[in-house]
């Protein structure tokens, strides 16, 4: 079964992550399918509109448990081409020419967040949880800093990427990481009336109008690709350096790394 649901209404497609049980983490079978997903919606002149969300109680709880474990014991080289997959799905999603909401039902952690910060437009529900908790495990959010950076600014940042804490729907909403916050029995109604408000513009203006956007904003597709590298690099090192294993192998077995002993 894939790790991500297509689906169609109209002129608008669907993607749900669909691993409820792990709270739509990622591993590299959701990574795969997610990015496939995208580049197939992105050649589909029908699609006007592209709305992400995650199946069951979550939007995307971060790196997978298991996926984890194993990039814990691979070398640097492995870790940075891992790195490089996940790099390549956000900036695919950075740039999919067409119009992107992020239907936010749930927890977004990590690279959950980092998804939401790619899509143009954030719809969460009331509930919804955010954090960059990277630097718990002796990590940084590497891969993901471009676009968060360019959704909440460099300031909120700062403290984010340093700090790891948990931040409510409402803060997320101030920095700018989402447009609206709703009760979460509205959260499909919210969502629906940005696609109206979508589906009343021409399919070229808006995607011409988005690079137009991202490009004023210093941030081309190609430029992305030599920072991808960079970042994927960073994290690969920090992953089998002496505090990125010790963080990783407290956090898989449940213990305190040694900066808190």
């Amino acid at each position: 079964m894939s790790a991500v649901e297509i689906s169609r209404s109209g002129a608008v497609a669907r993607l749900t992550m669909n691993r409820p049980e792990v709270h739509n983490a990622f591993d590299d079978a959701l990574i795969a399918d997610l990015t496939a997903a995208i580049d197939e919606l992105d050649r589909d002149d029908a699609v006007r509109a592209v709305v992400l969300t995650g199946a069951g109680a979550s939007f995307s709880a971060g790196a997978d448990l298991h996926w984890m474990r194993g990039m814990a014991n691979a070398g640097e080289s492995e870790n940075r081409e891992d790195s490089l997959r996940l790099a390549r799905l956000m900036r695919r999603l950075q740039f999919l020419s067409k119009p992107t909401v992020a239907r936010v039902n749930g927890a977004a952690f990590g690279g959950g967040v980092g998804l939401v910060a790619c899509c143009d437009i954030a719809v969460a529900a009331e509930g919804a949880k955010f954090a960059l908790s990277e630097v718990k495990l002796g990590l940084v959010p590497a891969v993901i800093s471009p676009y968060v950076i360019a959704a909440i600014g460099l300031r909120q940042a700062r403290r984010l990427f340093v700090t790891g804490e948990v931040f409510a729907a409402p803060a997320a909403q101030a920095m700018g990481l989402v447009h609206d916050v709703v009760p979460a029995d509205g959260l499909d109604a919210a969502v629906d009336r940005v696609l109206d408000l979508l589906g009343k513009g021409g399919p070229v203006a808006q995607g011409e109008a988005k690079k137009l956007a991202l490009g004023m904003g210093g941030m081309t597709e190609a430029a992305m690709e030599t920072v991808d590298a960079e970042n994927a690099a960073l994290i690969a090192r920090l992953r089998v350096s002496a505090e990125g294993q010790d963080g990783l192998s407290a956090f898989l077995s449940k213990s305190h790394p040694s900066w808190l002993a």
